[in-house]
């Protein structure tokens, strides 16, 4: 074959979206670009009078404003019962009243979402990782539908993030992502320390292995202590607040130059929040009026500002997964060796939860993402050069930021970082042919290698955890197997157990998995394996037993099984029978695609 034809057939197709007919780029309206390209389809003219006439009956206030008025959908991730999302109601509204003033008509929808903390550990969360599809489906179809000439979303929880951004990619109008914020942290009066919601979890280890202990010697029960860490883990609105997954996405999405500066570092609660919330409404026209559009700004160059963003902060695994669908979605070439790349060259230099200290409560107030990136630009690690929703690059964004102060102890010099190499590592071997993703900080060690001990549901570990079944002492290596995209179904993430082991301190295990892990979740742990158990990958014939070595220098994942050997064993394996054939998880399943392309389903 020739091998240019190979070379060409890599090439990401270009994406073929629906698109609308709207008003050439360039048309004028008194003077002014006319900024209703696609409402103008709707309300110029007679041709729908159906729908002017209901769109009078939805508020429009006049002919004017008809006929003229470019018209935003205002997209927020919002539903009661979580802390992430509870408050993006309020903040859409106050983004909606701005828009209104600023002589744009605002029309104000949420898309659903899912809460990954409440989900944790149990079935609930097989529907976490699908909502980022059906967030994405909603902003598109009620965009195009609706012939909306902008968009201005606020997501708040981890997958609602990657979901928007799909969403802009796919309608390509002028878009802008508000971050609902994180929480602040919580207390414990009986540890005496500040907590977050990992602390639940590794709360729990230590309790079942009967290791909790409160300040005080003896002065709490065990039970007091887990009821007051429940308590005050989550003091409030706002997303998990280490360098969990939902800020991951919301740093890298503003390394990319979607949001407005510190956005991803702006308390949910806080007065700078609702100030934001003003500054969108202005930054939403400038847009429309530069014609700035998402797959403008989704380009190579942005994704990797989002790659060294997630490895000079110690970003969640799931970014590797989120970023893939995102750049798919655009048409946008970033693979796997993509994020090797980046890690083997940026050192990892945040002191921030998980594996670290801090939250982004304490970022905030060293001068919060405007400042960090401003350290990295200068640094030439970071691409200042890339375009923003501001209209300015996001050099020209930070400029004036604060410079991180010298006594800071969170961001790291770059001459003494916590690791000289991102934590991020793509493993690839004969347990991983199409490759792992691995989150190791090194303060674990770079090598682990111990006898496997399989589970073939996540349910099965932790209750073996629950009653102490693991043991202290040898070597183990944990399988959590039939977990992936589609035969969780739903690539569930195992917090619930990384975070046991790492409470009840079992410094003798690793644990692996077609699933997924929170980014609240550390340790030696490795994720996203593929191909996936269910569809055949070798996790699936792997025994008990089995000597399995994980080796971050090398980035190998290999069993020390002989091939003949696992040729054989795969000739006796049969698929496991699906869990569920009927319901938005099957259809999901059967639409979905591997881990190592972002575990997509909108690509055939």
């Amino acid at each position: 074959m020739d091998p240019r034809n190979v070379e060409k057939q890599s090439e990401p197709e270009e994406p073929r979206y629906l698109d609308f007919p709207h008003l050439p780029d360039g048309t004028m309206r008194n003077g002014k670009p006319a900024l209703n390209k696609y409402s103008s389809t709707l309300t110029n003219g007679h041709d729908f009078p159906g729908a002017q006439a209901m769109l009078y009956a939805a508020g429009v206030p006049d002919k004017e404003t008809m006929k003229n008025a470019p018209q935003v959908g205002i997209a927020s991730i919002w539903w009661e019962g979580n802390p992430c999302n509870t408050h993006l109601l309020g903040l859409g509204k106050e983004i909606k009243a701005k828009v209104q003033n600023d002589g744009m008509l605002g029309w104000q929808y949420n898309t659903v979402g899912v809460s990954d903390g409440i989900t944790m550990g149990g079935e609930g969360m097989r529907f976490s990782l699908q909502t980022r599809e059906i967030i994405a489906d909603s902003i598109e179809t009620v965009t195009c539908a609706q012939h909306h000439d902008a968009c201005i979303a606020i997501p708040g929880c981890d997958k609602n993030m990657p979901g928007v951004i799909m969403g802009f990619a796919r309608h390509n109008r002028p878009s802008i992502m508000v971050y609902g914020g994180s929480i602040k942290p919580g207390y414990s009066d009986t540890l005496r320390k500040p907590i977050n919601i990992t602390t639940c979890y590794e709360a729990h280890g230590a309790y079942i292995y009967k290791t909790l202990k409160s300040s005080e010697e003896g002065k709490f029960t065990p039970s007091e202590i887990m009821e007051d860490v429940e308590r005050h883990a989550c003091p409030g609105a706002g997303a998990c607040g280490g360098m969990y997954t939902a800020n991951t996405m919301s740093t890298s999405i503003e390394a990319m130059g979607f949001s407005l500066p510190g956005s991803s570092t702006t308390l949910a609660d806080s007065p700078e929040k609702m100030r934001e919330c003003a500054k969108a409404a202005a930054a939403i026209r400038v847009c429309m009026e530069q014609n700035i559009t998402p797959r403008k700004l989704l380009t190579k160059a942005s994704f990797e500002n989002a790659l060294v963003m997630m490895m000079a902060l110690g970003g969640s695994t799931n970014a590797v997964l989120h970023l893939l669908a995102m750049a798919g979605t655009a048409g946008v070439p970033l693979s796997l060796d993509d994020f090797q790349r980046v890690s083997n060259k940026i050192p990892f230099i945040a002191d921030l939860a998980p594996s670290g200290k801090y939250l982004f409560a304490d970022l905030r107030d060293i001068g919060g993402m405007p400042s960090v990136m401003k350290f990295l630009c200068a640094a030439g690690l970071l691409n200042g050069d890339i375009p923003t929703v501001t209209g300015k690059t996001l050099a020209q964004n930070v400029q004036d930021a604060e410079p991180l102060r010298q006594d800071q102890v969170i961001i790291r010099p770059l001459d003494n970082p916590i690791k000289r190499t991102g934590h991020i590592e793509i493993l690839k071997g004969n347990l991983a042919p199409d490759g792992a993703v691995a989150k190791i900080t090194g303060k674990e060690g770079m090598r682990f290698s111990g006898k496997a001990m399989v589970f073939n549901k996540e349910h099965e570990l932790d209750s073996a955890l629950n009653a102490g079944k693991i043991p202290r002492g040898e070597n183990l290596v944990l399988v959590v197997r039939y977990e992936g995209p589609k035969g969780g179904p739903g690539m569930p993430e195992q917090l619930k157990a990384s975070a046991s082991i790492m409470g009840a301190e079992l410094t003798n295990i690793a644990l692996i998995t077609d699933g997924r892990y929170s980014g609240a979740s550390h340790g030696f742990i490795v994720g996203h394996i593929c191909p996936e158990a269910a569809v055949g990958g070798p996790l699936a014939v792997v025994r008990d037993g089995d000597i399995i070595t994980i080796d971050a220098v090398k980035n190998r994942i290999d069993v020390d099984v002989s091939d003949e050997e696992m040729r054989s064993r795969m000739k006796g394996w049969k698929r496991p029978k699906a869990s569920v054939t009927r319901g938005v998880l099957a259809k999901y399943a059967r639409l979905v695609g591997d881990a190592s392309h972002g575990a997509m389903t909108d690509l055939f």
